[in-house]
C-alpha cells in the first residue's frame, strides 16, 4: 500500500479552504497540518477541515518531521518570502497564484528549489484540469486546423475597500495577478509566448488596474485577446478559434466546467464533450504533485518552472506597460 503524503497548509484563508475540501478527496494524501499567524484561527480551520495538528507559527509546521507537502497560501506578497521557508526546510511546496510578484522573485524561489534538491510546482490548478488538457489536445490533434485565436475573460464586482488585498498595492492589488492571471495562463499553454504584447488598464484611486485588457500577437499571425476587471460581471468563459471551427469553454472556464462544446464551421455542427466534476478541481493539481514526488521529480509535468517563468515575465510586461508598481518587490 502506498504510504498517505502528509499535507500542510500555511495560511488558513478563503482559498485554503477551497484546496483542504478538494484535497480530502484523494484516498493518498493525509490532512495532517495547518499554520497560521494565530493558533486559534489555526485550530479553527483543522477542526473545520479535519487536519491532525495546528500551529500559530509558521516555522515550527515546518520543523514537523513527519510533514511532507506543503500548500502555500497566504496572500501575493508573501509566496516568494513563505515557499522559500518552505523550501529551506526540505519541504515540497505547491505555491498559489500568482506564485511570486515578479520574475526575480520567481527566479528566487526556483534557484532555491534546485539548491536543495525539493520539489517545487507553481499552483496553476486550471493546467491541471480534465477539460482544459482535453482542449489542448483537440487543438494539437489538427482536427479543426490551425489555431488562430483565444478569447478569454474574468471579471467580478468587487466592493471597494482600499485596504482589501484586491485594491491595497501593498498587498499586490489588481485585477491583473488575482484573476487577469487566468486568461493569461490559458493563453500561453495554448499559444506559447507571444512576439509583441499591447496592454491597457484602468487605474483606480489606490494605483492598481480595477480592468486590464491585453492583445498577444503571434510569430504567425495568431493573437489573443484577454480581458480582466473588477467593475462588472463578465462571462468568465473561452473561446479557442481554429481553422474549421472552434471550441467553448463555459463559464467558469478556470474552473470544473460541465463540459466543452466543439462547433465546426463545414456544417455547423456541434459536439458536446461532459465532464463530471464533483469538487472544484483543486485535487488534479495536488494529485500532479505527488505523483511527481512519488517518481522522484523535482517539478511538475503539467506545470513545469519554464512555464512559471514565462507566465510570470508575461505578466511583468503587461504590468509595466500599464504602470502597475509594487513598491516593495519591483
Amino acid at each position: 500500500m502506498t504510504k498517505k503524503i502528509n499535507w500542510g497548509i500555511l495560511g488558513a484563508g478563503k482559498i485554503a479552504g477551497k484546496f483542504a475540501t478538494d484535497l480530502a478527496t484523494l484516498t493518498d494524501a493525509n490532512l495532517y497540518a495547518v499554520a497560521s499567524r494565530t493558533l486559534a484561527k489555526a485550530e479553527g480551520f483543522a477542526k473545520e477541515y479535519h487536519f491532525e495538528k495546528a500551529f500559530g507559527n509558521y516555522e515550527e509546521m515546518l520543523t514537523d518531521p513527519e510533514l511532507d507537502a506543503v500548500y502555500v497560501a497566504t496572500p501575493h506578497v508573501f509566496h516568494c518570502q513563505h515557499t522559500l521557508l518552505c523550501l529551506t526546510h526540505k519541504k515540497a511546496v505547491i505555491c498559489e497564484k500568482p506564485f511570486a510578484i515578479n520574475t526575480k522573485e520567481v527566479k528566487q524561489m526556483i534557484a532555491k528549489a534546485k539548491e536543495t534538491d525539493t520539489f517545487l510546482m507553481d499552483a496553476l490548478w486550471t493546467l491541471c484540469l480534465p477539460h482544459i488538457l482535453k482542449t489542448k489536445e483537440i487543438v494539437e490533434s489538427g482536427q479543426l486546423g490551425k489555431l488562430i485565436s483565444v478569447k478569454a475573460d474574468f471579471g467580478f464586482v468587487a466592493d471597494f475597500n482600499p485596504n482589501s488585498r484586491l485594491f491595497d498595492r501593498d498587498l499586490g492589488g489588481g485585477s491583473l495577478l488575482d484573476i487577469g492571471i487566468y486568461p493569461a495562463l490559458l493563453a500561453l499553454f495554448l499559444l506559447g509566448k507571444p512576439k509583441k504584447i499591447t496592454a491597457a488598464a484602468l487605474m483606480g484611486q489606490t494605483k492598481v488596474d480595477e480592468e486590464c485588457a491585453v492583445f498577444l500577437e503571434y510569430e504567425d499571425g495568431q493573437t489573443a485577446n484577454l480581458h480582466s476587471t473588477l467593475l462588472a460581471q463578465t462571462p468568465i468563459e473561452a473561446y479557442v478559434y481554429c481553422e474549421k471551427g472552434y471550441i467553448h469553454i463555459p463559464p467558469r472556464f478556470h474552473e470544473g466546467v460541465a463540459g466543452i462544446t466543439i462547433l465546426r464551421y463545414e456544417n455547423l455542427a456541434a459536439t458536446f464533450i461532459p465532464f463530471d466534476y464533483q469538487v472544484l478541481g483543486y485535487q488534479y493539481e495536488a494529485a500532479e504533485m505527488m505523483r511527481c514526488m512519488r517518481e522522484g521529480k523535482l517539478e511538475s509535468d503539467l506545470v513545469p518552472h519554464q512555464f512559471s517563468l514565462d507566465l510570470m515575465e508575461l505578466l511583468d510586461e503587461i504590468r509595466g506597460q500599464i504602470g502597475l508598481i509594487y513598491p516593495r518587490h519591483d
